[in-house]
């Protein structure tokens, strides 16, 4: 059991997050018991009644026949509570309207969670719609614009040590390309992503710095055969633009807590 924070871990409470978690990450994939049980490395008895119990309260769903388990509808209200409950994403979603409109390209908000990066908002371009929204999904920080905005703004050694997974052809595999990617982003205030983590679309990303280092960064994502020196030099201008007045915003009032 480990310690976190001085505090000893509770076990059942961590193996829930875990078994919630392999569930999300496996998408439209449904797992069978046996998996699950592997996977966690717990007896297939206890692992069935953690099911039912989750099942039983609908943050896991299972299939006809109670042999296909999946992320529950549960899990959806809570991360949409998150978003609803956030004071600094409902600060910013006006903003990202206002760059997509100004730009007619796709727009988002991420944060930073550990190596990855998770989407916390998106306003889609009219003129490139995805079939799936980011919302609520997560890309490896060094693959994409959000990440390598906020990779950026720490010192080299908190940089996760590679190789790394490519998404692309194009995407960063060591840690001494993806170091020197981010010098390059000091230098010029901004992360560009020119097809690293998707075939076809290039991204340009601004850390947002009102937290210290930032945690949260806004992106422009704009297919590539769209993008020309004219069209990059707007978008850079206006994204900047839209990162200062972001970061002149008061987020909360007094009393408002701070969270980590």
């Amino acid at each position: 059991m480990s310690d976190t924070g001085g505090v000893r871990e509770v076990k059942s409470a961590a193996r829930t997050v875990e078994l919630l978690e392999v569930l999300a990450a496996r998408g439209d994939r449904p797992a069978r018991l046996q998996e699950l049980a592997d996977e966690l490395g717990v007896p297939r008895s206890s692992m069935y009644a953690l099911l039912q119990t989750l099942v039983s309260r609908g943050w896991v769903r299972t299939d006809v026949t109670g042999s296909l388990y999946g992320i529950g509808i549960h899990a959806l209200l809570t991360g949409t509570s998150y978003l609803d409950s956030d004071p600094r994403v409902r600060a910013v979603r006006p903003y990202l309207d206002e760059a997509s409109e100004a730009l007619g390209e796709t727009i988002h908000l991420g944060r930073l969670d550990g190596t990855d990066v998770a989407y916390l908002a998106t306003r889609e371009s009219h003129e490139y719609l995805r079939t799936i929204s980011r919302v609520g999904r997560r890309l490896p920080a060094h693959a994409g614009a959000l990440g390598k905005a906020l990779l950026a703004e720490r010192p080299d050694e908190a940089v996760p040590q590679g190789p790394y997974e490519p998404l692309t052809p194009r995407t960063h595999t060591t840690r001494e390309s993806l170091l020197a990617d981010l010098a390059a982003t000091r230098e010029r205030g901004h992360s560009i992503d020119r097809e690293e983590s998707v075939v076809g679309i290039a991204g340009f990303g601004f850390a947002l710095r009102y937290d210290t280092p930032a945690q949260d960064a806004i992106s422009c994502s704009v297919p590539v055969a769209r993008l020309t020196p004219g069209h990059e030099e707007r978008i850079v201008a206006v994204m900047r633009e839209i990162r200062a007045r972001i970061e002149g915003i008061t987020v909360g009032g007094a009393g408002a807590p701070r969270w980590r």
